[in-house]
């Protein structure tokens, strides 16, 4: 069949600077998010918008179980509250079957409020005080001692209670990764964490039950996860044999990380970071092949944060203007700055316009709002010329961001989530200057 003709047509191709790879990607537009146009969430929500989908968390979450799951026999998950402190989306991962990962009595109570059963918990962190061990202990959830100070503290606060605590060793160790993380727990190689599992063990009023190591954070490094559950493995198997305690659980912490770019990198994320299945068979291989006797492997535990949350945060901003810098530099300022996107001091995250524009794109300088000279969002990317009131869309940004962003200068905007159906959810209420000072108090001499 003859195929109708088509005019030629000419296009004018800008491929920018060129590498050893090929030509620079340019920039695309993006006009939705989950179905929804970017243009209406700010005409509902305003600027500066975050912007998380149920759909992306719930695809997250589940391809997380499904690489270690079809792996291992017993897997569980524990979301790491720190990560990301919305109720709408701890209360997501819990849907999907996820425990609890806290490091402070607030979130413990947090979690709690989200209708986390109590040994569901898993209570993590070097600053836990007298009243949040008595918590723990009330609501029975897993302690994971940090230091001996903590290990002391929670002896003296078990004795005398009609249930014995259930503990986890946080053990830190030599994975092969540099620096090596040795702040949080004991040390393995110099025989400190044997020293406090003797401890534990000994006085019978604490029942252990786990044993618990986090290498590291943003960890490209596979191997380095299969040395840490190997040296893991072979501290469980000798707290049997020595002991006479079985460990229920090996918690190999989180520090997966997403595909956000860090500043510095030579090739992007998508080029660098390993797939989950790559965690997963590194993990489950070093597990399996340990020595475990047939049908007694220990439940593996995941505190992952990052991996599970950042591909599902979204935040649409808007162009307040353009200026020439002292070399000649373009600069374009927005209307949102490092107190909201915190992660910008660590990753060169995407950004991309939210209208179709000219092939045309210029290296450019994104600021912030904030009155600061280190309000810097980008050094250097390339995107069209934007003008006031065009709208930018940043990617990936869903982790660490709505747990560490300030009130410095301007409020803290609207969150809003995109449920499966695209219906538009607000989580969580711009903030007012009413709200900013319902806590402070004036002096009497002062009013």
């Amino acid at each position: 069949m003859k195929l109708p003709y088509e005019r030629p047509t000419l296009r004018k191709l800008t491929a920018g600077a060129l590498n050893k790879f090929g030509p620079r990607a340019g920039a695309r537009a993006v006009t939705a998010l989950d179905g929804v146009a970017v243009d209406e969430l700010v005409a509902r929500f305003g600027s500066p918008l975050f912007v998380l989908s149920e759909r992306q968390l719930r695809r997250s979450y589940q391809a997380a179980v499904r690489a270690f799951g079809t792996r291992y026999p017993q897997v569980q998950l524990a979301w790491s509250y720190k990560t990301n402190y919305l109720n709408a989306v701890c209360r997501t991962f819990h849907q999907e079957g996820a425990w609890a990962e806290v490091v402070s009595g607030m979130e413990l109570e947090k979690a709690l409020l989200n209708g986390v059963p109590g040994p569901h918990i898993l209570f993590n962190g070097p600053g836990k005080r007298r009243a949040d061990l008595e918590r723990a202990c009330a609501v029975d959830a897993v302690i994971h001692l940090d230091h001996a100070d903590e290990l002391h503290l929670l002896l003296d606060v078990a004795a005398g209670r009609p249930q014995r605590p259930r503990v986890a060793l946080r053990v830190n160790l030599d994975a092969g990764i540099v620096p090596q993380w040795d702040r949080f727990g004991f040390n393995l190689e110099n025989g400190e964490a044997w020293q406090a599992l003797g401890r534990i063990v000994a006085p019978g009023r604490l029942e252990l039950v786990g044993l618990h190591c986090h290498i590291g954070t943003y960890i490209l490094q596979t191997a380095a996860y299969a040395t840490a559950a190997a040296k893991l493995a072979a501290l469980a198997l000798r707290c049997e044999r020595e002991l006479n305690t079985s460990i229920q659980y090996l918690d190999l912490g989180g520090g997966f990380p997403s595909t956000n770019t860090l500043k510095g990198a030579y090739l992007p994320a998508s080029d660098t970071v390993p797939s989950l299945d790559e965690y997963a068979e590194a993990i489950t291989g070093a597990l399996l092949g340990a020595g475990f006797r047939s049908g007694e492997l220990p439940v593996l535990v995941l505190e992952a944060g990052r991996a599970l949350v950042d591909d599902a945060g979204s935040l649409i901003g808007t162009v307040l203007a353009n200026k020439r810098l002292a070399d000649g530099r373009r600069a374009t300022i927005l209307d949102f700055g490092v107190n909201l996107l915190f992660t910008s001091f660590w990753y060169d995250h995407h950004i991309s316009p939210t209208r179709e524009f000219s092939n045309q794109t210029e290296p450019t300088v994104l600021y912030g709002p904030l009155c600061m000279n280190i309000d810097m969002l980008r050094e250097s990317i390339a995107l069209p010329l934007l003008a006031p009131g065009h709208h930018v869309l940043v990617h990936k940004v869903g982790a660490y961001n709505l747990s560490q962003w300030q009130q410095f200068i301007n409020l803290r905007p609207n969150v809003v989530l995109i449920d499966q159906t695209a219906q538009v959810h607000l989580i969580r209420a711009a903030e007012t200057l009413e709200y900013l000072q319902q806590l402070e108090q004036v002096p009497a001499h002062l009013r």
